[in-house]
């Protein structure tokens, strides 16, 4: 490996990790506290995906039912996976709040499970992916409000952000892993 051992560059992307942590951490932000951790537990148990799915099925008609259901099979597979293999294999420890001064403003209850990688940002990147595919203008809607979920686990100090990326690129897998058997299914 050119320019460093695999070694040398998970210990760069680990300090780089905790250093974003920390700087979100120490930024003062009294406006924004109030709205992301809001935000963070609307995303618990993926309510937000839920009442998505709810408006989807009520108001878009046949697509929007297709859209709802394939975006919720979609957060059913990832968080099963996520939550159930993946997490317990990492081991990670969530972040010391406490230690990188997150303000109590903005603080959520903090996860008992591990911390890589985030399942909220999974489950609504799945959602996203999972209704998107069945019914695309939903996509960029989705993708924001996912995205801003993700933020918010960052925000409120329950996850680091490395922790949050690789659940979105978790959640856009398995959503299109879990879209493609869907399909599949329907057409067989």
């Amino acid at each position: 490996m050119s320019g460093g051992s695999a070694a040398g560059v998970l210990a760069e992307l680990r300090r780089l990790d905790a250093a974003v942590y920390a700087a979100i951490a120490e930024t003062d932000t009294p406006a924004l506290d109030h709205l992301f951790s809001r935000l963070s537990r609307s995303a618990d148990y993926s309510r937000l995906s839920i009442a998505s799915a709810v408006a989807l099925a009520l108001g878009a008609g046949e697509d929007g039912r297709r859209a709802a259901l394939h975006g919720m099979a979609a957060v059913a597979v990832t968080a099963a996976i996520v939550n159930l293999a993946i997490k317990p294999m990492s081991r990670r420890a969530r972040p010391d709040r406490e230690e990188a001064s997150v303000p109590l403003g903005r603080q959520v209850r903090m996860p008992a499970s591990h911390s890589f990688p985030s399942g909220h940002t999974a489950a609504a990147f799945a959602f996203a992916t999972g209704a998107g595919r069945a019914l695309p203008w939903t996509t960029t809607p989705l993708s924001v409000l996912a995205t801003l979920v993700g933020y918010s686990r960052v925000h409120t100090g329950v996850h680091y952000p490395l922790d949050v990326i690789v659940g979105a690129l978790c959640g856009v897998s398995l959503a299109t892993v879990s879209d493609r058997a869907l399909n599949c299914i329907s057409s067989g």
